[in-house]
């Protein structure tokens, strides 16, 4: 989709960003319903960063209590905020701060085509101190950035991409990003481009190291197209997917795949978690993140991208996987 206002000077040093939130219900109309699909409702939020570097989130992540969250954006921002809580009911963003995704060499990066990070996956430590893996498309790659509460990078790790990765177009780069944590897979990244088909169609994607790398595919249902992964506790993943018409707005799924389905030339199909059309309170949803909360309910934190338009919103949404 089209940046309309994104930013084209980079962000130079983190900025704090005054915030407004709207909570949102999943169903306009009924309110107070909360089952969806396979999952429960824990409450949404509209965000309104005050700041013109605030929109574009693409990946996410979560610590395991839940409560700090660490985002890339496509205009090669990170940012870091707290989430509040009623209970279970996510309630406000807060402490939020924006800063710059730094290049190899030590300064934000600078070429729109460069900056365009679309997935994070942590690899050590939590959302404030720690390690991640950032994809970017068009000028598509994988690299592991150390981070603090005050920085983000430079890259210390470039992973290895297959040759056909590389020849992907401008806008159908690196979308799902998914480190396995648990299981005989552990220590794979899973990844996934938005749409790159094969000849029946389906969506292809690859298992980068851990024990059994090679190339996977994915059913493609109704046309939707990929946009973000994240580990499971069992070792499998959650999908993201999104499809979108001029005619019929924008959709949204997520899909359950189990550990045993990610294996090198499987068709996998997975489990529909949830299918929602925007009669339903979703936008350009592009980020998710999984964790565990203190009863052990596993909870999915979703985000959109408003590609920086006026016309689209910034939404975090929360459900609880059975």
């Amino acid at each position: 989709m089209a940046h309309a206002d994104k930013p084209t000077v980079p962000l130079d040093a983190p900025i704090a960003v005054r915030m407004e939130v709207i909570p949102i219900t999943f169903d306009r109309d009924r309110p107070d319903l909360n089952h969806f699909g396979k999952l429960t409702f824990r409450g949404g939020l509209n965000l309104f960063g005050r700041s013109r570097y605030f929109g574009g989130f693409s990946g996410i992540a979560l610590d395991p209590s839940g409560a700090t969250l660490l985002a890339v954006s496509d205009a090669g921002t990170w940012m870091r905020a707290t989430l509040d809580y009623d209970g279970r009911k996510l309630k406000a963003l807060q402490n939020v701060v924006i800063g710059p995704i730094l290049g190899r060499d030590g300064k934000p990066l600078q070429r729109d085509a460069e900056r365009d990070a679309e997935g994070l996956a942590l690899a050590a430590g939590d959302t404030r101190v720690g390690q991640a893996f950032v994809s970017f498309e068009r000028e598509h790659r994988i690299s592991r950035y150390p981070f603090t509460t005050t920085s983000f990078g430079p890259p210390d790790q470039a992973v290895s991409l297959p040759k056909e990765a590389k020849a992907m177009g401008n806008n159908i780069g690196i979308e799902a990003l998914a480190l396995i944590r648990a299981g005989k897979l552990k220590g794979t990244l899973v990844v996934f481009p938005e749409r790159l088909k094969d000849r029946q169609g389906n969506l292809k994607g690859w298992l980068i190291g851990g024990p059994k790398p090679g190339s996977i595919t994915l059913r493609r249902l109704g046309g939707f197209d990929i946009t973000d992964a994240a580990g499971l506790p069992d070792g499998g993943i959650i999908l993201l997917e999104r499809r979108f018409r001029y005619s019929e707005g924008v959709q949204m799924r997520i899909r359950r795949i189990a550990p045993s389905e990610l294996r090198p030339g499987r068709l996998i199909e997975g489990e529909v978690l949830l299918e929602a059309q925007d009669n339903l309170n979703i936008d350009n949803m592009e980020a998710i993140a999984v964790h565990r909360n203190r009863s052990g309910e596993t909870i999915l934190t979703l985000m959109s991208d408003d590609n920086f338009s006026a016309l689209q919103r910034s939404l975090i949404l929360q459900f609880a996987l059975p």
